[in-house]
């Protein structure tokens, strides 16, 4: 998968990206249609401020900012009510209990009158051009319904921080540039994506009984045959965990939360228009195959230490040989052309290479026990309860 991920990504970059030589040249709009640049926050005092005095300087000439306070227990609320009376395009929607980003995005969707909105995290710095790139792409196609942005880590003072910047740039900008290439996107990144009013309606809004709204939006535009884009010159920076404890957490609701996606979208299989779902489909169980395979893997490296095992699954080793090499040196070259392609949008993100030698131990482990934890915790969550959201590690600023 991972050299498919390679060659399909390098296509991509052959195809859309290069004949864009310079990314700070802004594109050419036919027309400026109203934005609504939405915010959910919750317990973000410390980085709300920040974030939407960035979001009102953004460079477009028709665009609101709505931001939504889902019942923060903090100053979140007093910080946003003080900013929308500073600034008369900001709104300020607060729930009356804590309901969860969905429910926040959706009520926000529902106060505009905007044709498109522009999505982010409440501690997210969008890129001041962001909302150009992204709607450049709708003006192409009215079949359109999403575009999702390129995130950015900001966080990068410890060892884990500099290991998830080659990791955002692999994982997530070149798998976003093959899957686009072969067929559909696993998920938009919500913390950087612009939607189409209509699209959204056409589907019912976001889902609040999900852990991650993004996923499962993603998946219910797609299977209504909505177009989902990737515009990589939309940067969004970011904070993420930096602790043990915080990526455990956060990868855990990320894996549970395509779980869900997978289980509840299981029948596209019996839909022939959804057949351009199918890869990603397979992509997915793949990973999970591969999540449990490694499980057993381990496990019965640990049994043979007490039992006789047969000789054709014994394990006696877990310590990487020609082949371990083969997988590591497959993975930084995954890494090294991922960092290629994005260093025309983060000039500094070479520095942090080396730091991914670890990337191949420490977060596969990582996904494999995520992985195998959340899908039986996806099998036995209700449908009906509502994905409420906790405030995350932020990593160290």
């Amino acid at each position: 998968m991972s050299w498919v991920w390679v060659t399909s990504g390098v296509f991509y970059w052959f195809r859309y990206e290069r004949k864009n030589s310079n990314p700070n040249q802004l594109p050419t709009l036919s027309s400026f249609p109203r934005i609504a640049l939405i915010a959910p926050f919750y317990n973000e005092s410390p980085s709300a401020e920040e974030t939407l005095r960035n979001l009102l300087d953004q460079n477009y000439p028709n665009f609101e900012v709505i931001a939504v306070n889902d019942c923060s227990m903090d100053l979140t609320g007093e910080i946003l009510n003080r900013l929308a009376r500073e600034h008369s395009n900001l709104r300020v929607i607060h729930n009356a209990e804590n309901q969860g980003k969905a429910v926040s995005l959706t009520a926000a969707a529902l106060l505009t009158d905007a044709e498109f909105l522009l999505c982010i995290d409440g501690d997210s710095l969008l890129d001041h051009n962001a909302a150009r790139w992204m709607l450049s792409q709708f003006l192409t196609s009215s079949r359109v319904g999403a575009v999702t942005g390129n995130p950015r880590i900001r966080t990068r003072s410890s060892v884990l921080g500099k290991i998830q910047v080659g990791e955002f740039s692999s994982i997530i900008g070149l798998i976003k540039r093959a899957q686009r290439t072969y067929g559909r996107l696993f998920t938009v990144s919500g913390v950087c994506v612009m939607f189409r009013k209509s699209a959204l309606e056409d589907v019912g809004f976001w889902s609040s009984e999900t852990l991650t709204e993004d996923i499962d939006i993603s998946w219910k535009l797609q299977i209504r045959h909505w177009e989902v884009r990737f515009e990589p010159a939309a940067t969004c920076w970011i904070l993420m965990p930096e602790t043990i404890k915080g990526l455990w957490s956060q990868r855990l609701r990320w894996a549970t939360g395509g779980a869900q996606a997978i289980l509840k979208f299981s029948d596209m299989w019996f839909d022939w228009k959804s057949r351009r779902m199918w890869p990603i489909f397979f992509e997915y169980i793949l990973s999970l195959l591969w999540s449990y395979a490694m499980l057993a893997t381990i496990l019965i490296y640990c049994l043979h230490f007490f039992f006789a095992l047969p000789d054709f699954i014994n394990v006696q080793s877990l310590t990487p040989q020609w082949t371990g090499v083969l997988v590591a040196v497959t993975s930084m070259t995954q890494i090294a052309v991922a960092m290629f392609i994005d260093s025309r949008y983060d000039y500094q993100i070479w520095r942090n290479y080396f730091f991914t030698i670890w990337y191949p131990i420490a977060f596969w482990i990582l996904c494999m026990a995520t992985t195998v934890v959340a899908f039986p915790r996806a099998l036995l969550r209700s449908g009906s309860k509502r994905g409420r959201w906790n405030s995350p590690d932020r990593g160290l600023q």
